[in-house]
């Protein structure tokens, strides 16, 4: 790597810094009554049950369920667990009940919820998703209905404009022959498409399809297209669901937040002793560790939190926490890496910079490998115990597809976190480290061997 300028170490510590600040307070503003938020903070992290506590719904079928089976009440319960998984609430308890055909779900409240109410929690989990295919503008004659018939949905720009967005489905075999047969039925008529109650299109039928493949068209946006289309592959329900509301009830924590704030006091004595040993034993980078160190918490909570845009806010879980801990461990354990490394090459009598550049070049195979190996270990995690419809889960196809989808809120939390950690323990731990020591090392304040593990007294 080329020798980094004087000024680098600053530029970069400030900006691990400011981040810090930002991923753990936040910026936000008020207009009036309206809180408008710009980076969100440590306040935003959604906490699972037991720190926060949460709700309790029964979701039951509408109309007869002489006809529902124990296959449409699995199917229903995957499909839940899917909902909640793709609002990244990963801390959720759902099980069915095949005699009286119920589903019970326990989701924690939304982060900074001061109303505590049921009803408006439940809300999150969006629409039942019953897709639905209709002769005519009415949804009285179906031609095509919920799972049985409907394996999957994708959006997509419109070839023949190339600005317009729509939604493609891929339809069973089933869904295939019944639409074959319709759309021959009724040419030049109108199919109409309902997503429970609400008509999304109508559109006229001008051939008959029996490619096995529908779009439904209209006046969408694409992030309208994208909404749609994850509502459908979150699921196409075998059956209406709706929510009993006379049996909604409030979670208590078991933990509560005071577990949060020893936790909380925990990790920061620990970090404290963390940096104090690491700047007694490696000095300068020591010095460097702390700084990346706290670049790579910051960025765990981050992405936990909703920071960035492209991640929405997480559920916090124990396991979560947990792959948190972990992969700050592996971070701290790559800069003793490193700084082991040039402790060595300074004591063999190598010039300053040539042991940091050898100290840098000997550990990045280890610490590469270590971090890959959970990076790994991480998206498999995730792809085995999360939404199916995720890029985790195509990821691993090739390998799971042999085994039956198996959703598990709390392995999906801590492949998370552990992931993320990895990935920042490789672009701070590794690069920016580099960046700020080689810095450091150009000013003649800090031109000492034994600022970087050699013997004090040394030439």
């Amino acid at each position: 790597m080329k020798k980094a300028k004087k000024p680098t170490f600053f530029i970069v510590a400030a900006l691990i810094l400011a981040f810090t600040y930002l991923s753990i307070f936040g910026l936000s503003t008020y207009y009036g009554d309206n809180k408008l938020t710009y980076f969100k903070g440590v306040d935003d992290i959604r906490w699972g049950i037991d720190i926060q506590g949460g709700v309790e719904a029964i979701f039951m079928p509408e109309g007869k369920i002489e006809n529902i089976t124990n296959d449409d009440m699995e199917k229903a319960e995957q499909i839940i667990k899917v909902r909640l998984m793709n609002n990244n609430i990963a801390d959720a308890e759902v099980d069915r009940d095949n005699v009286n055909k119920r589903v019970i779900v326990r989701f924690p409240w939304q982060s900074g919820d001061t109303d505590f109410d049921p009803n408006k929690a439940v809300k999150e989990l969006g629409a039942t998703a019953m897709l639905t295919f209709c002769e005519g503008t009415d949804n009285t004659k179906v031609v095509l209905s919920g799972s049985a018939d409907i394996m999957s949905a994708k959006p997509m720009v419109d070839e023949r404009t190339g600005t317009d967005y729509l939604v493609e489905l891929q339809l069973t075999e089933q869904g295939k022959t019944k639409f074959a047969e319709a759309t021959k039925r009724l040419l030049n008529s109108t199919i109409s498409i309902w997503m429970d109650d609400q008509m999304i299109s109508s559109p006229t039928v001008n051939q008959v399809i029996t490619g096995g493949k529908a779009s439904i068209t209209g006046d969408f946006s694409a992030d309208e297209v994208q909404a749609l289309a994850e509502k459908i592959n979150a699921g196409s329900l075998p059956f209406k669901l709706s929510v009993d509301d006379s049996k909604l009830s409030i979670i208590s924590p078991t933990l509560g937040k005071q577990s949060l704030n020893v936790m909380l006091i925990a990790g920061i004595i620990a970090y404290a002793i963390i940096v104090i040993l690491m700047i007694a034993l490696y000095r300068v980078p020591g010095v460097i560790a702390a700084i990346s160190v706290t670049g790579q918490i910051a960025g765990i909570f981050a992405c936990v939190s909703g920071f960035f845009p492209a991640f929405d806010s997480f559920t916090l879980t124990i396991p979560g926490i947990a792959g948190l801990i972990l992969s700050i461990g592996m971070g701290v354990d790559a800069n003793v890496i490193t700084a082991e490394r040039i402790k060595e090459e300074i004591r063999s009598g190598k010039t300053i910079d040539g042991s940091i550049q050898a100290g840098f070049d000997r550990g990045f195979s280890a610490i590469f490998d270590g971090n890959v190996t959970v990076v790994i270990v991480s998206v498999i995690l995730m792809g085995a115990f999360g939404p199916p419809s995720s890029i985790w889960a195509q990821a691993v196809n090739l390998i799971m597809f042999m085994f039956k989808s198996s959703i598990t809120g709390s392995i999906y939390s801590f492949g998370y976190t552990l992931l993320i950690g990895s990935i920042f323990n490789l672009i701070i731990g590794v690069f920016l480290t580099r960046l700020m020591l080689t810095s450091l090392s150009r000013f003649k304040a800090f031109r000492k061997p034994w600022l970087y593990g050699g013997v004090k007294n040394a030439k």
